[in-house]
C-alpha cells in the first residue's frame, strides 16, 4: 500500500467522521427546535388572558349562594374579576428559580441527613442486630427440626424392634 493510498483512506475516514458529526448535530438542532416550539406554545398559553369564570345559573334569582372562599369580600365586585392574573416573564422565571432552589436545598438537606455518621451507625447497628436475630432463629429452627427427626426415628425404631423384642426371650 502506497502512502498516497493511505492518505486517501485517511481523508475518507475523516470525511466519514465529519458526515456522522454533521448528522448528529443536525438531529440535535431539530430536537432543540421542536422543544423550543413546544416551550413557545406553553408560554403563549400561560400568557394568554384568563377567561372569566362562568356565572352559576340559579333557578331562583333571589336565592344567594354561600361560598366559603368568598368570605370577607363583596360578592358583586368579585364576580367580574378574572380567575388568574397575568405575570410577566421575569416574575415567572423568578418563581420557577425559587422553586428549583427550594427543591434542591431540601434534597441536599435530606441527603446530608440520611448520609450522616449517626444515621449510618444506627443503620449498621440495626442490620447487625437483625442478622444476629435471623441466625438465632435459624439455629433454633434447625434444633427443633433435628429433635422432631430424631423423635420420628426413635418411634419408627420402637415400632420395628418393639414387636420383635416382645416375642423374643430376654437372654440376659
Amino acid at each position: 500500500m502506497t502512502t498516497e493510498q493511505v492518505w486517501v483512506g485517511a481523508a475518507g475516514a475523516v470525511a466519514l467522521v465529519a458526515l456522522v458529526l454533521a448528522l448528529v448535530a443536525h438531529r440535535r438542532a431539530r430536537r432543540a427546535e421542536s422543544r423550543l416550539a413546544a416551550v413557545v406554545e406553553r408560554v403563549a398559553l400561560l400568557e394568554s388572558p384568563a377567561a372569566d369564570a362562568p356565572r352559576p345559573v340559579l333557578e331562583d334569582p333571589q336565592a344567594s349562594t354561600f361560598v366559603i372562599t368568598g368570605m370577607g369580600t363583596d360578592p358583586d365586585s368579585a364576580a367580574g374579576a378574572p380567575v388568574a392574573r397575568e405575570i410577566d416573564g421575569r416574575l415567572f422565571a423568578d418563581i420557577v428559580a425559587r422553586e428549583t432552589v427550594v427543591k434542591a436545598a431540601s434534597w441536599t438537606h435530606g441527603l446530608r441527613r440520611a448520609l450522616s455518621a449517626e444515621n449510618r451507625n444506627r443503620i449498621r447497628f440495626q442490620v447487625r442486630q437483625e442478622t444476629r436475630r435471623a441466625g438465632r432463629d435459624r439455629r433454633a429452627e434447625t434444633k427443633q427440626a433435628l429433635r422432631e427427626y430424631r423423635a420420628r426415628e426413635r418411634s419408627a425404631a420402637d415400632q420395628h424392634f418393639g414387636s420383635s423384642l416382645d416375642s423374643r426371650e430376654d437372654v440376659a
